[in-house]
């Protein structure tokens, strides 16, 4: 690890929880999976995942406010893909963690 971790900066525990609250839902990690490799419309995350408009743009929306999903406008669609590659190594070190 590159950085000690510091108990009394309370507001980066906090953060750090709170990240790891949103990556304990398995429609959040679905989305992240879906769109690790290549960026997505909201309708094929829908139709990939087999869930509504409804929902996926209410986890998008978590995903979004707390940076993990960055998106794009092409006309009327958005596309999604994820922040940026410390959150591909999160759920990349995290795979490699519970396959061992």
């Amino acid at each position: 690890m590159k950085e000690k971790i510091d108990i009394s900066k309370k507001e980066e525990i906090e953060d750090l929880v709170t990240i790891f609250k949103i990556f304990s839902d398995n429609t959040r990690i679905k989305i992240m999976f879906a769109i690790l490799e290549k960026e997505l419309c909201v309708y094929d995350l829908c139709q990939a995942l087999n869930l509504t408009q409804s929902n996926v743009s209410h986890q998008l929306q978590i995903l979004r406010n707390n940076k993990l999903v960055k998106y794009r406008k092409e006309g009327k669609q958005v596309y999604y893909t994820v922040q940026d590659d410390h959150v591909k190594k999160i759920i990349s070190i995290a795979l490699e963690h519970i396959r061992e």
